[in-house]
């Protein structure tokens, strides 16, 4: 089964050049031909000869590790994701069976020597098609990690063929959630999403919902340790899981988004394509989509803080298992 890695490019700042030189690449140590190395222990002394003024054995190890796991862990076969200079975008390939290697000549504008040989998809992908556990992975400090959601990064870029199923037919958390929410009347979704705003952070969440709103039904200001205040405007649909947003319902909530605001849309469904490039449309506010699988994902990290009266008339006890 090929595992899956994320690999950075220095926050995308040389995304354009593994793409189109068909590699990934790493800068520790740029001035050693590491491709002769052949374990973890003869690292960590070429690691410490580089760096004779660190002598955190957690920090040694913790950068030693990455470089192994690019030279010594990743296989052919198993798949590269590298963020886009855009944080949105996501670029994804397959390593191919050359081993790792050496460049000595750095003048494709990439300076990192360390190289494995990478067949990338011709697109990209979205990051927000993935569900929040996967997201939070994805945000994670290191710059090469291994992806533990490997069947959900496989079904976004349709290789079904690769997702291990179980050996029997697996609790489905998402469908028992979702058909509890469903149970709720729209304006109980509404003001349903307004408290799970107030959980995620935001500050003077409220429901606003009533007719003739222009689509809007709740409202929050995230105020980040006094560093920024973001107004956020959100749509909140309760359609039936199967469905899909579309662009012109997405446009519709940007137009009730004022300057300087950004809005989300949620929803018990999901989103068609087209709702996805609307919704990062260059030159207007930014919207959030929320699917409904995302939906559940957030209500599972902020349950305790959604009121208690709302915990019981979904029925649901922590970790969202029906009572």
């Amino acid at each position: 089964m090929p595992k899956v890695y994320c690999i950075r490019a220095n926050y995308g700042a040389y995304t354009r050049q593994f793409v189109a030189g068909g590699y990934a690449a790493i800068g520790w140590l740029g001035d050693e031909d590491l491709s002769a190395v052949h374990g973890r222990d003869e690292l960590t002394s070429l690691y410490r000869a580089d760096n004779p003024t660190e002598t955190s054995n957690n920090v040694i190890g913790q950068q030693v590790g990455q470089i192994a796991r690019f030279l010594l862990e990743v296989q052919a076969g198993d798949f590269i994701l590298t963020p886009d200079p855009n944080p949105e975008k996501l670029w994804y390939g397959t390593v191919s069976p050359a081993p790792s290697y050496f460049v000595g000549d750095t003048s494709d504008g990439c300076p990192y020597r360390h190289r494995r040989r990478v067949q990338w998809a011709t697109t990209a992908i979205s990051r927000y098609d993935f569900s929040v556990p996967l997201q939070s992975t994805l945000r994670s400090s290191l710059t090469v990690f291994e992806i533990s959601q490997r069947n959900e990064f496989f079904r976004a870029i349709g290789k079904d063929e690769l997702v291990s199923l179980p050996s029997r037919v697996a609790y489905d958390a998402y469908k028992v959630v979702l058909d509890q929410i469903m149970e709720l009347t729209p304006t109980e979704f509404e003001i349903l999403i307004s408290h799970l705003l107030t959980a995620l952070g935001f500050e003077g969440s409220e429901h606003t919902g009533r007719p003739g709103d222009g689509g809007v039904d709740a409202t929050g200001e995230l105020n980040v340790s006094n560093l920024a205040k973001v107004k956020v405007f959100v749509q909140a649909k309760h359609y039936q899981p199967g469905t899909r947003i579309s662009a012109r319902e997405v446009k519709t909530l940007r137009q009730s988004i004022p300057n300087g605001g950004q809005g989300a849309f949620i929803t018990t469904s999901d989103y068609q394509a087209d709702a996805h490039n609307v919704a990062l449309e260059p030159g207007f506010p930014r919207i959030g989509l929320v699917n409904g699988r995302q939906l559940v994902d957030l209500l599972v990290e902020h349950w305790e803080d959604i009121p208690e009266e709302f915990q019981s008339q979904l029925g649901l006890r922590p970790g969202l298992v029906r009572v």
